[in-house]
C-alpha cells in the first residue's frame, strides 16, 4: 500500500471483504477451540489423557501390591490359572499377586474397570498365540519389571549410605534353593554416624564355586552400584575351602584387589565347627546324638506311635521331640535338653517318658517285630549309665556354648562383647576340663530321679544303670625284647574319665582356642577401647604392645594413626571419659567430637 492519504478507506474496504470475514471467523473459532481440527484432536487428546490417568492409577495399585507381597516374603505367582480370561473363575487359585488384585478390584472402581476390560479383551484373543497387543499390567513381565525397579532404587540408596560412610565391609555366603541352584547373598556393612547398617545388596545365581568367581562377582556387583572396592576394609565368610584357601581362596584373592581389608571368619560358623569337632571326637558322643535322632524319627514315623507318646507325656508344650539336622547346630542342644533336662537339673527332662514309650512300643504286639526290636534297643541304650554320663558332659558344654551361639546369631551384635563371650566360654570350659566328679555326681542324681519315677509306673520293668559296667581287661602277651608291660586301667570310672570325658573337654577347649585365634591380637586392641576397661587404663596405663595391630589397619586410611598417637588419644579419652559421658548425655549440649570415637565405631562395624 503506497497511498497513505486514503488508508482509512482501504481499511474499510478490507474489513468488508470476504477474505477478512473468513479469516476473522477462523481466528475466533480457533480461539474458542471450536474449529474442526480442534474438535477432532481435542477429543482424542482428552481420551488419551483420561486413559493415561487411569493406567497410572492401576499401576500405582500394582506397585503397592508388589511391595506388600515382598514385605511379607510371599510368592508372587501361583502354579496355574494366570491368564486374564481365567480371572472370572473365583474358585481357582491365581497366585498371591492376582488374588490381591482381584480383592482390591471389589472396592476400587478404577481397578475393577481395568480387570473387566482385560478379561473381555483376553477372551477375544483366546486361542491365538501370545498376548498380541493386549497389555494387562498384571502379567509376570510387569511384576518382574516393578521388582527390578525397586531393586535398583534400593541399591542406589545403599550406595549413597556406603559413600557417606567412606568405608565398608563385605559378607557373602551361598545356599541352594528348592531347584538346587546355588544362590549367593552379598551383604555390605557400613557405619553412618553412630548407626551400624547391614544391607543386602544382591542375590545372584552362582555359575561356579571358585574363589576367583566370587571375587569377580563382588567386583561386578559393586561396580554396578558405583562403589569403589578399594574402600572395602573387611570381609566375612564361612570356613569353606573356596573362601579360606591360602592362595586361591576368596579372602586371599580379594586382598590383592583391596589390600586394606581384614578377613573375619564368621564367628557363628566357627562355633558350629567347634561343636562338630566335639561331638565326633569319640564314639560315645556320636552314639548319643544318633540315638536321640533315631528315637525322634521312630516316634514321629506313624500316628500310632505318636499317639502312644502323647498318652505318656503330660507336658503338651514340649512333647514334640526334635530331629537333629546337619546344619542347625543348636538342634543337638535342643534335643539333648528335651530328653535329659539341664546339667544337674533333671526335673524338666522327658527321659522317663521316652523310656515308658519305648517299652509300650516294645510290648505292643500289633506293631511290626522290627520296630519293636528297635524300640527295645533304644530303651536299653538310654538306660546305660555311660549314655547318661555322656549326656551330662554335653549338657555342661552346651550350658556354656548356647548363650554364645544365640548372641552370635543376633543382628547388630557388638564385636567386643562377642570376643569377651568367646574368651569367657573358653575359660569356663577349661576350668571344668578335669571336674569329672561333678559330672558323675550329676549323673548319679539323674539316675536316682529317673529310677524313682520308673518304680512308680505300673507294668514298667525298666531301670537305669547306677554304675559303669566293669570290663575284663585283656592282658597282652609280652613280646621279645619288651622290658615292661603296658599299664592297663582296670577301674571303669577312671577309664571313662581319661578316654571320654577328658578327650571331649580337651577337644572343645583346644578347638575354641585354635579356631578363634586368627584375630585375637586385633580383638585385644579393640577390647582396650571398651569403656569398662577405662578405670584399669587410668590406674595402670596401656601395655606397650597395645594398639599395634589396630594401627596397621588404620594407617592405610590415615597416616596419623600411629601406635603412639592411638595410645596417647586412648589414654586421654580414658582420663576424661566420665566428664565426656556426662556432657554427651546432658540435654542441650552438643556431644564433643573425638577422632578415636569415630575410629572406634568404624572398627566395631567389622
Amino acid at each position: 500500500m503506497h497511498d497513505w492519504k486514503h488508508a482509512h478507506q482501504r481499511v474499510q474496504e478490507h474489513e468488508r471483504s470476504k477474505t477478512h470475514r473468513e479469516s476473522a471467523e477462523a481466528f475466533f473459532l480457533r480461539a474458542s477451540r471450536a474449529d474442526i481440527c480442534s474438535l477432532l484432536s481435542d477429543k482424542q487428546m482428552s481420551i488419551q489423557r483420561e486413559q493415561i490417568r487411569k493406567r497410572r492409577q492401576v499401576m500405582e495399585r500394582v506397585i503397592n501390591v508388589v511391595k506388600v507381597i515382598g514385605k511379607c516374603g510371599l510368592s508372587y505367582r501361583g502354579h496355574s490359572q494366570e491368564a486374564a480370561y481365567t480371572l472370572e473363575n473365583i474358585a481357582s487359585n491365581h497366585g498371591n499377586f492376582l488374588e490381591l488384585i482381584l480383592l482390591l478390584s471389589k472396592y476400587d472402581v478404577c481397578l475393577q474397570e481395568h480387570v473387566k476390560d482385560c478379561i473381555e479383551k483376553s477372551k477375544k484373543q483366546m486361542g491365538s498365540k501370545g498376548r498380541g497387543p493386549l497389555v494387562t499390567m498384571m502379567s509376570k513381565t510387569t511384576v518382574n519389571k516393578v521388582i527390578e525397579v525397586i531393586r535398583s532404587l534400593i541399591q542406589q540408596t545403599i550406595a549413597v549410605e556406603v559413600k557417606m560412610a567412606g568405608m565398608f565391609s563385605v559378607q557373602l555366603d551361598t545356599t541352594q534353593d528348592l531347584t538346587s541352584k546355588d544362590q549367593c547373598a552379598v551383604v555390605v556393612t557400613t557405619v553412618v554416624t553412630t548407626v551400624v547398617l547391614e544391607r543386602l545388596i544382591a542375590v545372584i545365581d552362582c555359575e561356579s564355586s571358585t574363589g576367583q568367581y566370587f571375587v569377580d562377582l563382588v567386583k561386578e556387583t559393586l561396580v554396578t552400584m558405583d562403589i569403589n572396592i578399594k574402600h572395602c576394609i573387611g570381609n566375612a565368610t564361612d570356613g569353606a575351602a573356596n573362601m579360606q584357601g591360602k592362595y586361591r581362596g576368596f579372602s586371599a584373592l580379594i586382598t590383592e584387589v583391596s589390600p586394606n581389608q581384614v578377613h573375619i571368619w564368621c564367628y557363628s560358623h566357627i562355633l558350629n565347627l567347634v561343636l562338630s569337632d566335639t561331638t565326633r571326637v569319640v564314639v560315645a558322643s556320636e552314639s548319643l546324638f544318633c540315638l536321640l535322632n533315631d528315637i525322634a524319627v521312630l516316634i514321629r514315623d506313624t500316628y500310632k506311635r505318636m499317639h502312644l507318646w502323647e498318652e505318656t507325656t503330660e507336658d503338651k508344650r514340649r512333647r514334640r521331640l526334635g530331629v537333629i539336622g546337619e546344619t542347625r547346630w543348636w538342634a543337638k542342644d535342643e534335643a539333648l535338653k528335651k530328653v535329659f533336662g539341664g546339667f544337674a537339673k533333671p526335673n524338666q527332662a522327658l527321659y522317663t517318658d521316652v523310656i515308658i514309650t519305648m517299652e509300650k512300643i516294645e510290648k505292643d504286639m500289633t506293631i511290626k517285630p522290627s520296630i519293636r526290636s528297635k524300640a527295645q534297643g533304644y530303651k536299653n541304650a538310654l538306660l546305660r549309665y555311660e549314655t547318661i554320663l555322656t549326656a551330662e558332659i554335653y549338657l555342661r558344654i552346651f550350658e556354656n556354648t548356647s548363650p554364645l551361639s544365640k548372641y552370635l546369631q543376633t543382628s547388630g551384635i557388638d564385636f567386643v562383647t562377642a570376643q569377651h563371650l568367646v574368651t569367657g566360654t573358653e575359660d569356663n570350659l577349661r576350668k571344668y576340663a578335669r571336674h569329672f566328679q561333678s559330672v558323675k555326681k550329676a549323673a548319679d542324681n539323674f539316675v536316682e530321679w529317673a529310677n524313682g519315677i520308673l518304680e512308680e509306673q505300673q507294668n514298667c520293668d525298666a531301670e537305669a544303670q547306677t554304675a559303669l559296667a566293669e570290663k575284663r581287661t585283656k592282658k597282652k602277651k609280652r613280646r621279645p625284647g619288651e622290658l615292661a608291660e603296658d599299664d592297663l586301667i582296670a577301674n571303669a570310672d577312671k577309664n571313662y574319665e581319661i578316654k571320654i570325658h577328658n578327650v571331649i573337654l580337651d577337644t572343645v577347649v583346644e578347638s575354641i582356642h585354635h579356631r578363634y585365634a586368627a584375630n585375637a591380637v586385633l580383638c585385644a586392641d579393640v577390647s582396650c577401647m571398651d569403656p569398662k576397661r577405662f578405670p584399669e587404663i587410668r590406674e595402670k596405663g596401656l601395655p606397650n604392645t597395645a594398639m599395634k595391630e589396630l594401627s596397621k589397619c588404620l594407617l592405610k586410611f590415615d597416616d596419623r594413626a600411629t601406635v603412639e598417637a592411638l595410645q596417647a588419644e586412648l589414654t586421654s579419652l580414658a582420663q576424661h571419659w566420665e566428664s565426656h559421658y556426662k556432657r554427651s548425655t546432658t540435654p542441650g549440649l552438643p556431644p564433643p567430637v573425638m577422632t578415636l570415637e569415630r575410629i572406634l565405631m568404624k572398627v566395631w562395624s567389622l
